[in-house]
């Protein structure tokens, strides 16, 4: 029983979640995903230089319906990083132009900034029962939730949705695949030569 005991013997290193700090555990979350990481890497390799994306001379005008749909996803794949910079462009000029939003979102920020602060002191107790810290962050966004509603939250999300695809598709439907580009010089060179 003695050299049972022996081999239980040691210490353990377990650092409480609870003495981590807010960003670290959210940066833990969402980083220690393999697959968003690789998501995020592979979307921040594929962005295309912007004087080949906004080139002017790529653009055309599909002869026909029929190459439209193939044009689409090989534009959407190969500019995959682009159009996700384009949709974070509208969601900042979204923001930046509703004010009545962009104070919404400093005022909910704000209560968490304030939070995060108020905990790193001593934990809040109500009525004798202590409060998570995901618990008054949920408190936060219930009384958040109609502020956003009077600013017009629900308006600007389909806005930049809309605006979105709209921008995209427009791109991805008019810009040309390289086999397009390369279709096209040859015929000219063979309409040049007879």
């Amino acid at each position: 029983m003695a050299d049972k005991e022996g081999l239980l013997e040691g210490q353990l290193d377990y650092v409480p979640s609870e003495k981590n700090s807010f960003k670290s555990r959210i940066m833990s979350l969402t980083l220690s995903n393999v697959s968003a990481r690789e998501w995020f890497h592979k979307t921040r390799e594929s962005v295309k230089p912007w004087t080949e994306f906004l080139n002017s001379k790529k653009f055309a005008i599909p002869k026909t319906v029929a190459p439209l749909p193939k044009r689409i996803f090989k534009n959407i794949e190969a500019f995959q990083g682009n159009y996700l910079f384009v949709f974070l462009g509208l969601v900042v000029v979204c923001i930046i132009t509703s004010p009545l939003l962009l104070v919404a979102i400093a005022a909910c920020l704000g209560a968490c900034y304030i939070i995060s602060l108020k905990n790193q002191e001593q934990k809040i107790t109500i009525m004798g029962r202590e409060v998570t810290l995901a618990q008054q962050y949920a408190a936060v966004g219930a009384l958040s939730f109609p502020l956003f509603w009077l600013a017009g939250a629900g308006s600007a999300v389909f806005w930049v949705i809309g605006a979105s695809f709209f921008v995209i598709m427009l791109h991805a439907s008019f810009y040309m695949t390289q086999e397009e580009q390369e279709g096209f010089d040859l015929e000219l060179d063979v309409v040049q030569t007879v």
